[in-house]
This record gives C-alpha cells, sequence and structure tokens, in this order.
C-alpha cells in the first residue's frame, strides 16, 4: 500500500462525482484523486501504471462491469493483488448478497454513501484515516 499514491475512485454518476470532488477537496488530503466513470478505463489504469494507488473507492452498480465483476478482476490477478491496493466498496444501496459476495473477494471495506453532506465527510474521513494509520507489507521493502 502506497499511503501517498492516488485515491482511485470509480464512480459513474456525474452528480456523485462532483459532490466527492467537493468532500475531498474540503478534507485536503495530499493524495491526488482520479476519477473513472467506467470501471475497464479503471482496470487499464491499475494494470498499465507504475504508479501503485493507496485507496480503490468503487461504486457496485455500474454498465458494462459493475464493481463485484471488477474486485473479481483485481483479485485474481496475480500483479494487482501484489499491489496491496484496499478496496473499498462505496455504493447507494446494499443486500446481503452484495456484502456477502464483496467480502468473499477480500473486499476491505463495504459503505454506504450518506445523504447528508456532513455524514459523507465522516465516512471518508474515517476510511481515509483508517488506511493511512494501518501497516502493510509494502512499509517494509527496502
Amino acid at each position: 500500500m502506497n499511503k501517498n499514491g492516488p485515491i482511485i475512485i470509480i464512480e459513474d454518476d456525474r452528480d456523485d462525482k462532483e459532490i466527492l470532488m467537493e468532500v475531498f477537496k474540503k478534507l485536503d488530503y495530499s493524495n491526488e484523486i482520479i476519477f473513472f466513470l467506467q470501471s475497464e478505463k479503471a482496470l487499464a489504469y491499475l494494470n498499465e501504471s507504475e504508479t501503485v494507488p493507496f485507496l480503490i473507492l468503487s461504486d457496485i452498480n455500474m454498465p458494462r462491469l459493475n464493481g463485484l465483476e471488477l474486485k473479481k478482476k483485481i483479485h485474481t490477478d496475480a500483479a494487482l493483488q501484489v499491489k496491496c491496493i484496499p478496496y473499498l466498496f462505496f455504493t447507494t444501496s446494499a443486500s446481503k448478497d452484495s456484502v456477502v459476495e464483496a467480502y468473499s473477494m477480500s473486499a476491505q471495506g463495504f459503505f454506504i454513501k450518506e445523504t447528508s453532506m456532513a455524514e459523507l465527510e465522516k465516512t471518508i474521513f474515517i476510511m481515509v484515516e483508517y488506511w493511512k494509520r494501518c501497516h502493510s507489507p509494502h512499509q517494509y521493502e527496502a
């Protein structure tokens, strides 16, 4: 995990994207925020870029390749697994099946998007701060 790497947000709803941009701007993290409207483009970035992201925040309900399908592709790709990128689902609703499926693929979190700005800000703050404090194998490499 690269704590200084970018935070990848995969979100196909443009309104949610704008709201998240506002929240991250207010929280003022030094990490670059990279948005992808399509899961396929996020996957291509993860495979092609030398940069190791800090976190991935992914919606579930997206066209073509949904968030669960994307997580499965990352989970079964040895080159991406070794990057130790925390993958958090951040979606508008949850079902027992989607939560079970997410955790069966080693998702590191499943969060519902809050409806108030204050609660949304608090949730994002908690997510980012948790992972900023968390240790990973990459911290011990020479």
